[in-house]
């Protein structure tokens, strides 16, 4: 077995930097493929639909029958696009009494923003104002936290 080390800045590194630096390269593929199954799993019409509803319902989620309701998607149809949004990890379900309950992922969709805006301006966010800062449409619902009024506004 050949123990490798490296160098950095004249400085040897011990096995276990490599090893962590190897791991993180590897832990980044990861993170780009589920990048990639989110990222697919939205690009569909009714999923992404089906997922801005969830987002909507907050925590709690609402019932498969009210999404069916909301959506006019016939219940075969809906069942594939839950299973689709499930097996990228954007939505959970739990099941009370007779009823499924499907909420969205808040963590995964907020992992999901991250990487996408991960290295945004150079990975120096403050360089770039309100570039990398979702817009918003007239009229709709703030996607960013609005800032507080001070009482003299």
């Amino acid at each position: 077995m050949v123990l490798a080390t490296a160098t950095l800045v004249g400085k040897t590194l011990p096995n276990s930097v490599i090893d962590a630096t190897s791991y993180f390269d590897n832990h980044r593929i990861m993170e780009t493929e589920n990048a990639i199954a989110a990222l697919g799993a939205l690009a569909q019409e009714s999923r992404l639909a089906i997922f801005r509803l969830l987002v909507e319902s907050g925590p709690d989620g609402i019932t498969v029958g009210r999404i069916g309701e909301a959506l006019a998607v016939a219940p075969a149809t809906l069942s594939f696009h839950l299973k689709e949004l499930s097996r990228a990890g954007l939505i959970t379900s739990r099941q009370e009494s007779r009823y499924f309950w499907y909420s969205a992922n808040y963590s995964v969709m907020n992992e999901l923003i991250a990487y996408l805006t991960d290295n945004c301006c150079d990975g120096q966010p403050e360089a770039c104002g309100v570039a990398c800062v979702p817009a918003r449409k007239a009229g709709s619902k703030s996607v960013a936290p609005r800032r507080k009024r001070s009482p003299a506004q």
